[in-house]
């Protein structure tokens, strides 16, 4: 079997134009209808391939677009005040602990380790609080600056509006003058 001659290359130009004129033919053929089943066959062929990254993304989105809300932002606060909470009953029953097992007469090794170990982890419970805490204030300054600019786009687009009826009166109008005469 031979390979066929390369094309020259305003003959693979040609070829190539006509298949992409030929392909934008077939899309123009194409409905608005059948080009949405073909999108959401692909949405289903994709969640179906690939569950796990479908379902991680839709929580992420909705999580951030829970925390653009201020209801959203109120529940994140009630969130960290009831892990602190938590957080700080834990350290209250571990440090009982620690001062239980020296009241028994455990040894003072013992007990200053134990007594070291709930000051570090004490350290970082409070280090991951702070951070919860910085997290939550940024979110808010975020959801807060993204409101303002959704305001303002909405009052830009209603302005623009506005502005597209009134011209489109203004020419029914003049083309209803024009008729009439």
């Amino acid at each position: 079997m031979t390979d066929p001659a390369p094309l020259a290359p305003a003959t693979a130009r040609d070829s190539l134009r006509a298949r992409i004129e030929a392909a934008e033919r077939r899309n123009a053929e194409r409905s608005l209808a059948d080009q949405a089943r073909a999108a959401a066959d692909a949405a289903v062929d994709y969640t179906r391939a690939h569950p796990l990254t479908v379902i991680g993304g839709a929580l992420a989105v909705g999580l951030l677009l829970g925390l653009a809300t201020r209801p959203g932002r109120r529940v994140a606060g009630r969130a960290v005040g009831a892990v602190s909470a938590a957080a700080s009953g834990v350290a209250g029953s571990a440090a009982a602990g620690v001062k239980g097992v020296t009241a028994r007469g455990g040894s003072k090794v013992a007990t200053l380790l134990g007594e070291a170990a709930m000051a570090y982890g004490m350290k970082l419970l409070d280090e991951l609080l702070q951070g919860a805490s910085d997290g939550q204030d940024k979110i808010e300054e975020l959801g807060d600056g993204a409101a303002k600019s959704i305001k303002s786009a909405g009052e830009t687009t209603r302005k623009a509006a506005r502005k597209t009826q009134d011209r489109a009166s203004k020419a029914v109008r003049e083309v209803i003058g024009k008729v009439k005469r």
